[in-house]
């Protein structure tokens, strides 16, 4: 119910209003201490109305950043790659689902999101406390508990638009709390100092 409240306002942006609004993620994301320190950074690239990457994603390659991208496995489980420009990018349709674009080049295997030094992830709404609220796929569930396995400890950071920073989402015995939340307005970190 909640995750298609937030979708259907999300549906309603223009495309202008994504664009703008993912310059400003950019801008925002780019001055994250976290992302300044990164060597890899694990994101995602972003599909209709969801805050806009391509531009961060740009941007943190020409740092000299290592970008990981996710490819969709059958199970949901998400393998990687290396994103080198838009070039690199396929668009993937998975069954009955929306279409995505995934890394084009040589697959990782799933532990490759270990190695990061912070993980982009999306969402739907984050709460006060850090906690994500997810499309419910279940996917990054599954990376967070990897990271977890692995001892890795990245920043965990996710790129929503300023109204779903809400005070409260659902959570799942599962769920983990992100470190910060960058919205097109700024930044809001939940734990972890820089």
């Amino acid at each position: 119910m909640l995750r298609r409240e937030f979708l259907a306002v999300r549906n309603r942006l223009t495309p202008d209003d994504v664009r703008e609004a993912a310059g400003a993620l950019a801008r925002r994301a780019l001055e994250l201490p976290e992302l300044a320190r990164a060597r890899t950074v694990a994101a995602y690239v972003s599909v209709g109305s969801e805050p806009g990457t391509l531009a961060l994603l740009d941007a943190l390659r020409a740092r000299g950043v290592r970008v990981l991208l996710p490819a969709l496995l059958p199970d949901n489980d998400l393998d990687w790659g290396v994103y080198t420009g838009e070039g690199s990018l396929a668009r993937v349709q998975h069954g009955g689902k929306m279409a995505l674009f995934e890394p084009s080049g040589e697959r990782l295997g799933p532990d490759a999101v270990t190695a990061a030094d912070a993980v982009l992830l999306p969402g739907l709404a984050v709460d006060g406390r850090g906690m994500r609220l997810g499309r419910g796929g279940g996917s990054y569930d599954r990376v967070l508990a990897r990271l977890e396995r692995a001892g890795a400890d990245p920043a965990l950071v996710v790129l929503l638009y300023d109204s779903e920073v809400v005070e409260r989402v659902p959570e799942e015995p599962h769920d983990r709390p992100v470190h910060a939340v960058v919205t097109p307005s700024g930044v809001r970190r939940f734990r972890r100092a820089a």
